[in-house]
């Protein structure tokens, strides 16, 4: 089975399994979804939502991050890991909004690239999820062991990942390909224990790196 081919039957195994897939980080606005994405650095989705339910009463606009005491700021997202980094990123990107963007966050790729904390990983996440704008796949930890273990890829370079990811697949399905399949490795391939036996896509699935049973 050609790669092509292979995405085409797993995106629609996805849609069956996942049709409301969606950005699990909390957000009502895209300066939030942009520092709640920078949190999620080596954390979980569920420990970032609940920092940020005092975050974001605290800190409202962009300006409150641009002005916000490291010492403070770190207080809160302490428990995210890596805290001091991640203070450091979220107010030196608010601030670059402030004085570069007006104080809203940029819908052009090589825009955010330009601000603190951001790669293509959560760039591909703000425009995907806060404009709506497919220029990529979102490429986690997730979608890296997916998309080999299934057989979307040969590589295991994040970057190189998404550039086979974009070559197979249509880009009308890559927002949603980027949040399914990351529920999926939640959920169902996960690193250690993949739920072969119980996965409506193992069908198609090169099960690469898995003991055929």
């Amino acid at each position: 089975m050609d790669r092509p081919e292979r995405a085409r039957k797993i995106v629609a195994g996805l849609r069956k399994l996942y049709p409301d897939a969606k950005c699990e980080l909390e957000h009502s606005n895209a300066h939030e979804l942009l520092f709640a994405t920078i949190l999620s650095a080596q954390c979980t989705d569920v420990r970032v939502n609940s920092v940020t339910k005092t975050l974001f009463k605290r800190y409202r606009s962009v300006a409150d991050y641009a002005d916000a005491k490291p010492a403070e700021l770190e207080a809160v997202i302490r428990s995210c890991g890596f805290y001091r980094m991640k203070a450091k990123a979220i107010i030196e990107a608010a601030r670059a909004l402030r004085d570069r963007f007006g104080g809203k966050v940029p819908d052009e790729m090589d825009q955010l690239l330009t601000l603190r904390g951001v790669a293509r990983k959560t760039a591909n996440v703000i425009l995907g999820d806060a404009y709506g704008k497919a220029e990529g796949v979102v490429v986690d930890t997730h979608m890296k062991r997916l998309a080999w273990r299934i057989g979307l890829t040969e590589e295991t370079d994040p970057v190189k990942v998404e550039r086979d990811l974009m070559a197979c697949l249509p880009r009308r399905d890559w927002i949603f390909v980027s949040h399914a399949m990351i529920l999926h490795g939640r959920r169902v391939c996960k690193a250690l224990s993949p739920a072969c036996g119980a996965c409506a896509l193992r069908r198609d699935c090169a099960q690469r790196g898995i003991d055929a049973d």
